[in-house]
């Protein structure tokens, strides 16, 4: 059953006991497996995507993480689509969150990456996509939803911490640019030190 979340909406966010947040939508990715034994969830990579490049709202995203992207549908999808890639979740330009792939998993999101001394940060990682571009502003709501999510994981995973908070581009350097330069860090940790209910 699909639920949207409107972000001014004072229904709490709930993670079940299985790592799937509830009220958001939800679909499920084959683009996981499970984290190695011992590691708990120790970080939270932000990235961004938005499929046709630049372009917003169509579904592709879903499709996407879900191996169903119609590689005939734009040029760029042939390049693409053949990728077995997935966050946990993915926060659209209106806040609605979508997860794909349950917290306590390993998602298939961070690819070759370094971070504070470990390599394959998917191992202890969750990963947020944010529709967007790294050159294009972030909307209000997308922040909102983001915030409420990040509180969440905070009190659920006790060795993820505000300082263990990253872009793609800080795990990949090099290799990756997003969330960019469009994404107001200062803002999201303004946000993340109010009071929260």
């Amino acid at each position: 059953m699909a639920h949207s979340l409107n972000p001014n909406d004072p229904q709490p966010l709930l993670i079940d006991t299985t790592g799937w947040l509830s009220p958001v939508v939800r679909c499920p990715s084959p683009n996981f497996n499970a984290r190695p034994a011992g590691d708990a969830v120790s970080l939270l990579v932000i990235h961004n995507i938005s499929l046709p490049p630049g372009q917003y709202g169509g579904g592709y995203i879903e499709r996407f993480f879900c191996n169903q992207l119609p590689a005939d549908d734009h040029p760029y999808f042939s390049s693409i689509a053949q990728l077995q890639v997935s966050a946990h979740c993915l926060i659209d330009r209106s806040g609605r969150i979508t997860q794909f792939v349950s917290f306590d998993d390993r998602a298939w999101h961070a690819g070759a990456s370094h971070f504070a001394g470990r390599d394959n940060c998917n191992d202890f990682s969750i990963g947020v996509e944010l529709e967007g571009t790294d050159d294009q502003p972030y909307t209000s709501p997308q922040y909102v939803s983001l915030v409420r999510l990040t509180h969440l994981l905070l009190s659920r995973y006790p060795a993820l911490t505000g300082e263990r908070i990253a872009g793609h581009d800080a795990i990949a350097p090099g290799r990756k640019t997003d969330p960019g330069a469009a994404f107001d860090w200062s803002h999201y940790f303004a946000l993340l030190a109010q009071p929260h209910r």
